[in-house]
């Protein structure tokens, strides 16, 4: 994250960067993905091991989309504990109802990864992106379908990390990120852990 001198670290990105690319771990996930289904923790767990052993990441880092299981979570309190890292967990509670209108609108360069969304951040030529010129695609993992699996298995297996990260005494907030804008979210977060 720019604002906080920090990297911003995406599972979803780093899986859809593999498929993009068609290597091993590319190929062995991306039906997966595009059925809404998590990727194997193992394989997961090992590139966010990986992308926390990159110097951006020695000072700190947001992690988006990880961890999604209790497994993942126990995975991720070694690593941390390994670097003397403290977690500060954030829950961005929103309708389920609201995140499904979010994702659906949601459109992306598929030459730089821009991302905008028809309602709340559009580009300036609809379909176009305002950086490359290239038409805005909708991510496969975006559709209505996928999504709603997606949230059937936050709900089964991931809404249990709450419990997870308050049992274990680490630092969590929920934050209401259902109708301010996100720059509004980011200041309350902001004010959290500071």
């Amino acid at each position: 994250m720019k604002t906080l001198g920090i990297p911003q670290i995406s599972t979803g990105d780093m899986l859809r960067d593999h498929v993009r690319k068609g290597n091993a771990v590319g190929t062995k996930v991306e039906a997966k993905m595009k059925a809404g289904i998590l990727v194997r923790d193992e394989v997961v767990n090992r590139l966010v091991e990986e992308r926390l052993g990159q110097p951006d990441a020695a000072h700190g880092f947001i992690l988006d989309g990880y961890p999604r299981t209790q497994a993942q979570a126990e995975t991720l309190c070694g690593m941390l504990a390994g670097r003397g890292a403290e977690a500060v967990v954030i829950h961005l509670v929103v309708d389920y109802n609201e995140v499904i209108a979010r994702l659906t609108g949601r459109r992306q360069c598929p030459v730089c990864g821009t991302l905008y969304n028809v309602k709340s951040k559009p580009s300036k030529v609809p379909g176009v992106c305002d950086l490359e010129g290239a038409a805005l695609i909708v991510r496969d993992d975006d559709r209505e379908e996928v999504i709603r699996e997606r949230l059937d298995a936050y709900q089964k297996q991931t809404r249990a990390l709450i419990d997870f990260f308050r049992e274990k005494g680490k630092r969590l907030y929920d934050v209401d990120a259902s109708s301010e804008p996100p720059e509004a979210v980011f200041r309350k977060i902001l004010a959290l852990i500071q």
